[in-house]
């Protein structure tokens, strides 16, 4: 394998500076940033603000659920944002609040989406989350968030479901998507 190989497989690894990389292979800096040069126009990597990262597809990794795979529509999407800015998109709250299950909590920094009503965007640990009513826009069971806890009671008045905050939020729903609850798909 070429040092470049090495390098891709180094920066996967969570290698994000030339000098790291130069320390690893007991070269110079010249001759890193030769290679990085070439990785980049090649378009395997991308260099920002001095850190490394692969080249990934941003805009098909942002319009996928990173939890279902389905397309990502901006209304209801959920997004953590991690340390380091890499960002992990959901369909809709009921996709967010299985996130944030996987994620690594202390990786974290934010979780922004809309409020269901006016679509402004908030702060997902602060919204007033609205599990299992019978509207389903996305995925079953359904998920909503609101901005205001007194909206989404108004909306369990027509809808049902219950309200919650965040963290009663995830487990609401990790109970409802255990096995043996029944769950509506819709491919």
């Amino acid at each position: 394998m070429g040092r470049k190989e090495e390098i891709l497989k180094l920066v996967e690894e969570g290698y994000t500076t030339a000098k790291e990389l130069a320390r690893h292979f007991n070269v110079s800096l010249m001759t890193i940033y030769r290679d990085l040069r070439e990785l980049e126009e090649e378009g395997r990597i991308v260099r920002r603000h001095g850190n490394i990262e692969l080249k990934r597809e941003d805009s098909l990794r942002d319009s996928v659920c990173a939890v279902c795979g389905k397309e990502v529509d901006l209304r209801l999407a959920f997004i953590y944002i991690l340390k380091g800015g890499k960002k992990v998109h959901t369909c809709c709250a009921h996709c967010g609040l299985i996130a944030y299950k996987t994620l690594n909590k202390d990786k974290i920094e934010m979780a922004i989406t809309r409020d269901f009503i006016t679509c402004n965007p908030i702060n997902a640990f602060m919204g007033a989350f609205v599990v299992g009513s019978s509207a389903t826009p996305c995925c079953t069971p359904s998920a909503f968030v609101f901005a205001d806890k007194e909206d989404a009671a108004r909306f369990v008045k027509g809808f049902g479901g219950y309200v919650s905050d965040f963290t009663e939020a995830v487990d609401r729903m990790e109970e409802l998507m255990k096995v043996g609850q029944k769950v509506n798909i819709s491919l």
